[in-house]
C-alpha cells in the first residue's frame, strides 16, 4: 500500500526547526516535499550544532540532518523576479505550501496566499510565525525562551524563578501542532476543492497544550479579569516516597508517587518501614519526611540507574530512569522497533537519525530520501519546468538558483 502522502505534494519555505519540523513529517509519511533555500547559504539550521568532530559544515549540521529527511533541495532567491516566477509556476503543481518568513515577506515578494490562490484556487498555505499575521505582537522577533515565556510554557510557581523547558522543545512541539492545521486543510481541499490559508501563531499554539491548559485558563476568565488567588504551594512533607527525581550511581532515576508505602517497604527491603512506630503511619512519614529521604537517598546512591528501574517496576512502583543521549541510543525497546534510521549521508557518510514519532501499520513511514545537499535537486526539480543545464547555469551566474 502507498504511504499516507503519497499524493502529496509540497513547497517547503520554512527554516530553522519548528517549520522544517512539520515538513519532515509530511515527507515521512510520503509527501514529495521540495524545500526552496536561499543560494549560497541555505536554511539557517545547517549552521546549527552538533557538527561531527565539533567542525562545523553546512551539509552536517545534526540539526540540520534531523529535519530535513525526505526532501529535495532547490536554491531559489525570491527577491529577484526571475526567481518569483519560477515559484509561481511550481505553485502549479503542488497542493501545500509551507512557509515561516516574518509577516510580510511574502507579501513583499509577491507570493502572499492572494497570489498563489490565483495561480491555484485549491491551494493550502500554512504561514508559522512567532506571534501570528496580525496583532500588535506580530512584528517582534523571538526566541524558544521567549516563545515559552509568553506562551506559559515556563512552570512558573509563587515564590520561585520561572524555568524554561530545556533544548528547543517548544518548537518541535510548534512543529507537531502545525503539521495537524495542514492535514486538516489538506483533506478538506481534496474533499471540497477549496483551498485555504492557515495563520499559525507559535505563542498560540504553545498557549492552547500548556499542561492542564484549558483548566487554567478557564479558572481565569471565572475570575473576570480580576486577580485570581495564586496557588498554594506544595509542602515537601510527603507520607508516600520515593517521588520526584533521585540521584544514583550513574545519574539519575524518576520516581512518581504511589499510595502504597508497602511497595517502597518491600523495594528497600526494609520491613520495620511497616512497624516502626517512626514511619509505620500516614502522621508518622509526615514529620519524618526527611530522614525518611535521607534514607533513600542513601539506598539509591549505591545502585544505577537500571538496578533501580528493575527493584521498582518489581515492587510496582512507577519509575524511570532520567535518559542521557547514550542511553536512548543503546534503549533494548526503541532497537527492538526500530526506531533509530540508519542513512548513508554523501557528506556525514554512515550515521542514524532519529524516527518518526508515529507508525501506522498499513502505510508507514519510510525513509525514501537523505536530507538534501543544498541544491541537490535543482536540475532535476527545475528541469521538469523546461530549464536545460544551459539555462541552470545562468541562473547560478545570475545568483537565482
Amino acid at each position: 500500500m502507498d504511504q499516507a502522502l503519497a499524493d502529496m505534494r509540497v513547497l517547503d519555505l520554512t527554516h530553522h526547526i519548528a517549520g522544517p519540523f512539520c515538513t519532515r513529517l509530511l515527507g515521512d509519511y510520503g509527501a514529495d516535499v521540495i524545500k526552496i533555500e536561499k543560494p549560497g547559504e541555505g536554511d539557517p539550521a545547517r549552521r546549527i550544532g552538533p557538527f561531527p568532530g565539533d567542525i562545523p559544515h553546512p551539509e552536517k549540521s545534526g540539526v540540520f540532518l534531523h529535519l530535513n529527511t525526505n526532501k529535495r533541495s532547490v536554491t531559489l532567491d525570491l527577491k529577484t523576479t526571475t526567481g518569483q516566477d519560477i515559484f509561481k509556476a511550481l505553485v502549479k503543481d503542488v497542493d501545500v505550501v509551507v512557509e515561516s518568513f516574518r509577516p510580510g515577506v511574502m507579501a513583499s515578494f509577491g507570493l502572499d496566499y492572494p497570489a498563489l490562490e490565483a495561480i491555484k484556487p485549491d491551494l493550502v498555505m500554512a504561514s508559522i510565525s512567532n506571534f501570528g499575521q496580525t496583532g500588535p505582537y506580530r512584528d517582534f522577533k523571538a526566541s524558544d525562551l521567549v516563545l515559552s515565556m509568553m506562551g506559559g510554557n515556563t512552570g512558573a510557581q509563587p515564590g520561585r524563578r520561572p524555568l524554561k523547558y530545556g533544548g528547543m522543545s517548544r518548537q518541535f512541539q510548534a512543529g507537531l501542532l502545525s503539521l495537524s492545521g495542514i492535514l486538516a486543510a489538506f483533506y478538506i481541499a481534496r474533499w471540497a476543492g477549496e483551498g485555504q490559508y492557515l495563520d499559525l501563531s507559535i505563542m498560540e499554539m504553545l498557549i492552547s497544550s500548556i499542561d492542564r491548559g484549558p483548566a487554567i485558563v478557564g479558572h481565569q476568565l471565572m475570575w473576570e479579569g480580576k486577580p485570581a488567588p495564586p496557588p498554594k504551594m506544595q509542602t515537601t512533607a510527603n507520607p508516600y516516597l520515593p517521588a520526584g527525581i533521585y540521584a544514583c550511581k550513574d545519574g539519575y532515576v524518576s520516581w512518581f508517587t504511589v499510595p502504597q508505602w508497602g511497595r517502597t517497604a518491600r523495594m528497600l527491603g526494609r520491613p520495620d518501614f511497616l512497624t516502626d512506630p517512626r514511619y509505620a503511619t500516614v502522621e508518622a512519614r509526615l514529620k519524618n519526611t526527611q530522614e525518611i529521604q535521607a534514607i533513600i537517598s542513601a539506598w539509591m546512591l549505591e545502585r544505577t540507574k537500571r538496578e533501580l528501574w528493575d527493584a521498582g517496576i518489581a515492587a510496582g512502583l512507577i519509575c524511570a530512569p532520567c535518559n542521557t543521549v547514550e542511553d536512548l541510543w543503546a534503549d533494548r525497546h526503541l532497537k527492538e522497533r526500530g526506531y533509530w534510521v540508519e542513512i548513508d549521508h554523501p557528506a556525514v557518510g554512515h550515521t542514524y537519525l532519529p524516527g518518526p514519532p508515529f507508525i501506522p501499520k498499513k502505510t508507514p513511514a519510510q525513509l525514501r530520501r537523505t536530507p538534501p545537499l543544498l541544491g541537490e535537486h535543482n536540475a532535476e526539480v527545475l528541469g521538469g519546468l523546461g530549464y536545460s543545464k544551459e539555462d541552470l547555469v545562468k541562473l547560478s551566474q545570475a545568483g537565482v538558483v
